[in-house]
């Protein structure tokens, strides 16, 4: 619940951009951003402005938003997985269809040419930086074992490979492409 992920929800006039979709979010963000209290005491202009943002979305959609649980199918064959750390309820998605999995993994690192090399690094956009940290080497650990296919939002081209250990972090591979099908 970053504004670069939900702030398309709606059109400048505020309506809805996909009126008939169905609304999903992680039950532990909605928590956490729609909390009062945590908002008195989030520690930063950029913090506090995600508050702002949220509310502005979802303030007259409580009622059609859906709230999930990690560890449950959301949908037919996608599973959310606590990725928590970028943001308190932050969420990923494993995809499976028959044997093979893609690990959709969100914001568990944004910038990935950085944060797979250097997993111990920390972001001004994670909530909960040691968390981000320790969920991101959870993450590609495991991603590595299960030589799982990796996806998240700010992936570069083709935005789809594989994570493969590196010195003391990791490196990504791209997927091979073909511009022709």
């Amino acid at each position: 619940m970053h504004g670069d992920h939900i702030l398309g929800l709606k059109n400048p006039d505020g309506s809805l951009a996909f009126p008939n979709a169905e609304i999903k979010v992680p039950g532990v963000d909605w928590v956490h951003w729609m909390s009062d209290d945590n908002m008195s005491r989030a520690p930063d202009a950029f913090q506090k402005g995600q508050f702002g943002f949220n509310r502005k979305i979802f303030s007259d959609l409580a009622g059609r938003v859906t709230r999930y649980d990690w560890d449950k199918e959301v949908a037919p064959g996608i599973t959310s997985v606590d990725t928590s750390g970028h943001t308190p309820g932050h969420t990923s998605f494993v995809i499976q269809s028959g044997s093979q999995k893609l690990y959709f993994q969100g914001d568990v690192t944004n910038v990935p040419d950085l944060f797979l090399r250097n997993p111990d690094w920390h972001i001004m956009f994670d909530s909960e930086p040691e968390k981000a940290v320790l969920t991101r080497r959870r993450v590609y650990d495991v991603a590595v074992s299960e030589k799982m296919l990796v996806s998240g939002y700010h992936f570069p081209f083709p935005g789809i490979g594989h994570v493969e250990k590196a010195g003391g972090g990791y490196r990504f591979v791209p997927a091979a492409w073909s511009p022709v099908i």
